[in-house]
């Protein structure tokens, strides 16, 4: 019977602690599902240690090595291969609560529809309290945007996406740089009028390691000003941003278009005033980066 969860892991480097996501998934109650695994051209022994867990034969595991591309590179190959109808992606510095599989299969097997581009469910941190905050109880559904923005959750989430909805879009790859944002695919399953359904049960545990990009993000704005430039342009056409969602956005893409030197930024927004009025404020930006990615 074909299995119906992928779980992917992007990978560069990580070989000293993607163990604790293998055996993660060795502790899984429902082994319902295929562990792929994206080498993003890492150059330890990712692939050595890999081989010897499909060796093992514990478990199903899928291993695919491409040129390094950054996260979004990483993703872009996970989301071609998957065959599965459900897909989450766990980090290499993360790993699954042993009854996660479980949860997903019996949350999606409840409310599976259409109209659901997937799921989210809630992330842990290694002490077990859960990152942010819960969904509201009240809240059964919702677009990815009104999550953070309408209805003000706080916090990492995990998300389990139907694979045929999130294969739609790519994301785009600048020459020289290793970053767009993840949640680019997200915005435009909004726009396609898709809804998440929402669990409020543990399935991931991260940890926020010192070489993680979430713990270097300027230098991530230093090293990758047209992926972020992209990205901004993109919140910018989001109808639901408010005025002041807007000129931040207007404010980070003036910063990454100075850190890309695109003369051409003003013709390329989509809020050309808003754009204008940021500039001040990008320039700082700019310059504080500079200051804190020394």
């Amino acid at each position: 019977m074909k299995k119906i969860l992928t779980v992917f892991t992007p990978a560069y480097n990580r070989a000293y602690t993607l163990h604790k996501c293998y055996e993660s998934l060795l502790r899984q109650s429902n082994k319902d599902f295929i562990w792929t695994v994206i080498d993003d051209g890492s150059s330890d022994n990712t692939k050595e240690l890999v081989a010897l867990w499909i060796k093992e034969n514990k478990i199903e595991i899928r291993y695919y090595y491409q040129k390094n591309k950054g996260m979004h590179g990483a993703h872009n190959k996970a989301y071609e291969v998957i065959d599965t109808e459900l897909n989450v992606c766990i980090d290499s510095d993360d790993y699954m609560t042993d009854d996660a599989v479980q949860t997903i299969i019996d949350y999606w097997e409840k409310n599976k529809k259409d109209s659901l581009a997937g799921f989210g469910a809630l992330n842990l941190f290694e002490s077990r309290e859960v990152i942010g905050s819960e969904f509201p109880k009240y809240l059964k559904e919702s677009k990815y945007f009104d999550l953070y923005k309408r209805h003000k959750i706080k916090g990492d989430k995990k998300f389990i996406y139907r694979t045929e909805c999130i294969k739609k879009y790519e994301y785009p790859i600048f020459e020289n740089e290793k970053y767009v944002g993840l949640d680019y695919k997200y915005s435009k399953l909004d726009s396609d009028g898709y809804l998440l359904g929402l669990c409020n049960k543990p399935v991931c545990i991260v940890e926020y390691l010192a070489d993680g990009s979430s713990l270097n993000m300027f230098k991530q704005y230093k090293n990758n000003p047209k992926g972020f430039s992209f990205y901004r342009i993109e919140n910018l056409k989001n109808p639901k941003g408010n005025i002041f969602y807007k000129f931040k956005e207007s404010v980070h893409y003036t910063s990454s278009s100075i850190l890309s030197k695109n003369k051409n930024f003003l013709k390329e927004t989509p809020c050309k005033i808003l754009c204008i009025l940021s500039i001040p404020f990008g320039y700082f930006l700019y310059r504080y980066i500079l200051k804190k990615s020394k």
